[in-house]
């Protein structure tokens, strides 16, 4: 494992083309997940959604709906499908629980985070909705790819993909997931692009 950051963040590339031979173990692969859902989410409550697509058949069933990103889908480890779960409120007092229980929070904090959260979430339009899920779903992505590197392994982020009927085709409920991006994930075959990054003093306002 590779336990400097910078390295990390510096030397992180999108890989298309991965080694077909390498197959991260069902172990390892749940390290790199429990690593990544370490990121914040809004009020906690989590609403990434993971499929792991590793098998010849899973393989082949997702190949449709990959576009011109076959090639990352014939030769990762594994493709990670990451929905958002659009009724994540329905956890909430499972996860807060669970902080009682663990002596990271009072019982009286609990009762008064679910009384104010579970009304309001459930209130939310689906357009709302989306755009908290898409946000906390986006932090998740970026950091398990991250993570990822730290394991030795490389990642690409795939946004060029049909949604319909991606849900539907892995047993998910499409109304309640929505597929927010699909990570592919392996040991590189190529050094990927270096590409160009906008200089500091572009993107930013100082007051």
């Amino acid at each position: 494992m590779n336990q400097d950051f910078k390295t990390i963040v510096l030397n992180r590339r999108s890989i298309r083309e991965y080694d077909p031979t390498v197959k991260i173990t069902k172990q390892e692969m749940t390290q790199i997940l429990e690593d990544a859902t370490r990121a914040p989410s809004s009020v906690n409550l989590q609403p990434w959604r993971f499929v792991i697509v590793e098998s010849d058949e899973g393989k082949e069933k997702l190949r449709p709906f990959m576009r011109f990103n076959k090639k990352q889908n014939d030769t990762s480890s594994a493709m990670i499908l990451l929905f958002g779960d659009m009724e994540c409120y329905r956890l909430t007092e499972d996860i807060y629980d669970q902080a009682v229980r663990d002596a990271h929070m009072p019982k009286d904090v609990r009762d008064k985070q679910v009384s104010n959260i579970v009304p309001l979430y459930s209130s939310f339009s689906r357009e709302k909705m989306d755009d908290v899920v898409r946000l906390d779903c986006g932090l998740v992505g970026m950091q398990l790819m991250l993570v990822a590197r730290s394991y030795g392994y490389d990642t690409n982020p795939i946004g060029g993909f049909i949604e319909e009927g991606l849900a539907e085709s892995v047993g998910l409920d499409p109304n309640r997931y929505v597929p927010m991006m699909v990570i592919a994930i392996g040991k590189a075959m190529e050094t990927g692009y270096h590409s160009l990054r906008l200089p500091v003093e572009t993107i930013t306002t100082w007051k």
